[in-house]
C-alpha cells in the first residue's frame, strides 16, 4: 500500500485558524458505517446521539508550552520545539529532551533563552535526521527555577505550522479535562467538550473514562515512506490504570459501545488490547508503557466500536488509522484508496458543506 492512496485536496480556506468562541458549537459529521450514511449535527448534540451505557474514553494529557524562541551566541534566532522529555526527573536543573529546531542545531551547539544568557541554555547532544537530542540547563543558582518551570515561563503553545494566525487564549489549545503534563500537541478531538456537555453526557448514562497518552509530534507528520509497510512511527507513552481498564472491560463484557475520543485514545486502547481466554474477547490490559503501533488498512480493531475524531491531513498516519476504522474487516467495504472510500466521501461532503478542518476545526462521530 502506498502513501498516494491516502491523498486528497483541501482548499486552504477550510483550515481553521482560530477555535470557535464556544467549544461545543463546532459541527459534527456523523458516519454510520453499517448503513453508509452521513448526517450533519453540532457537537452539543452528542448526548442525543449517544445512549446510556456507552463509554467515552478520553485522553487527559496536558500540552506543555514547548515552543521556545532562543538565540545563538552571535545573536541569531533559533526556534526550538521540544517534542519528548527523555529525563524522568522533572525537577532537575538539567533535563534531556528530543526536539526539532529551525534552523537545525549542530552537535555541541548551545543556544539561550533570552539574549542575556542567564535564563536557560540548550545544548545539542546528537542529531538524527531532523530530530535533535538536547540538554536544557537552568542556572538555578541565579533564577531559582527548574528547567520545567522555565519552559512554562518562556515557552509558547506548540500549535501546528498550518495555524498561521492564532493569537487567542493558549488554554484553547488544551482540553477542559487536561491533567497530566508532557504532550507536544493537543488531543484535538477533545477540544470540543465543555464542562456542561460532560455533565449532560453523564446524566444521559454515558460513562467517561480518562486514560493518558503523551502526544508526540511524530504522530501528526506525513508518512514519508512510499511503501507504508516500511514506515515506523515515533513512540509515545501511555498509561491505563487497573480501575480504568476494569471499567472499560466491564462494558465490553456487557456488549456496550466503547467510543474512543481521538486517535490518541484509540492508539492507546489498541496497544493495550489482550485476548482473554475466559471471556473469549479482547480486553484492555492495565498498562504503563510506550507504543509505536502504526495502524492502516486492513486492520481489525479489538476494543473500540466508535470514534470521535477531527479531520486529518492528507498522507498522515492519523488519516490511515481512521481509514482502517471505517473499512474492512471492521465494515463490509474493502479499502481501495481514500478517494473511493466512505471516509473519502465524508471528507468531500465536509469540504462542500464548508466544515472547518484540522486542530481547531470540526469533528466526526463514526459509529
Amino acid at each position: 500500500m502506498k502513501i498516494s492512496d491516502f491523498d486528497y485536496t483541501l482548499p486552504p480556506e477550510r483550515i481553521a485558524q482560530q477555535p470557535l468562541r464556544v467549544r461545543d458549537q463546532s459541527r459534527l459529521l456523523v458516519i454510520d458505517r453499517s448503513k453508509k450514511e452521513l448526517s450533519h449535527h453540532r457537537f452539543f448534540e452528542l448526548p442525543q446521539l449517544l445512549k446510556s451505557g456507552d463509554v467515552l474514553v478520553i485522553n487527559d494529557t496536558k500540552v506543555l508550552p514547548t515552543r521556545l524562541k532562543t538565540y545563538k551566541s552571535t545573536g541569531g534566532q533559533v526556534e526550538v520545539l521540544l517534542t519528548k522529555k527523555l529525563t524522568s526527573n522533572a525537577s532537575d536543573h538539567k533535563v534531556k529532551w528530543e526536539c526539532l529546531s529551525k534552523p537545525g542545531l549542530k552537535i555541541n551547539q548551545t543556544v539561550f533563552i533570552g539574549q542575556d544568557k542567564q535564563k536557560l541554555t540548550i545544548t545539542c547532544l546528537r542529531t538524527d535526521g531532523y530530530r535533535r537530542v538536547v540538554e536544557l540547563t537552568s542556572p538555578i543558582e541565579k533564577t531559582q527555577l527548574t528547567v520545567m518551570e522555565l519552559i512554562k515561563k518562556y515557552g509558547q503553545m506548540p500549535t501546528p505550522p498550518y495555524i498561521k494566525s492564532f493569537s487567542g487564549d493558549p488554554d484553547r489549545y488544551q482540553t477542559i479535562y487536561a491533567k497530566h503534563e508532557g504532550s507536544a500537541a493537543a488531543p484535538t478531538a477533545g477540544l470540543h467538550f465543555t464542562n456542561q456537555l460532560k455533565k449532560e453526557l453523564v446524566k444521559t448514562g454515558v460513562a467517561i473514562v480518562p486514560i493518558t497518552l503523551t502526544v508526540g509530534l511524530g504522530t501528526f507528520f506525513r508518512v514519508t515512506q512510499k511503501n507504508i509497510n516500511r514506515q515506523v512511527l515515533h513512540s509515545e507513552e501511555f498509561s491505563i490504570s487497573k480501575s480504568q481498564a476494569e471499567t472499560i472491560n466491564q462494558a465490553i463484557r456487557e456488549n456496550k459501545r466503547i467510543i474512543a475520543v481521538g486517535t490518541t485514545s484509540l492508539r492507546a486502547l489498541e496497544s493495550a488490547a489482550e485476548f482473554d481466554d475466559v471471556s473469549g474477547r479482547y480486553l484492555v490490559r492495565p498498562s504503563n508503557q510506550e507504543t509505536e503501533i502504526f495502524i492502516f488498512p486492513p486492520y481489525k480493531f479489538k476494543i473500540a466500536t466508535g470514534l470521535i475524531t477531527n479531520f486529518h491531513l492528507p498522507q498522515s498516519s492519523l488519516l490511515m488509522l481512521v481509514s482502517a476504522f471505517i473499512s474492512h474487516p471492521n465494515t463490509e467495504q474493502p479499502f481501495i484508496n481514500f478517494q473511493e472510500s466512505l471516509l473519502g466521501n465524508a471528507y468531500q461532503e465536509a469540504i462542500q458543506q464548508k466544515y472547518r478542518f484540522y486542530s481547531f476545526g470540526d469533528a466526526m462521530l463514526i459509529e
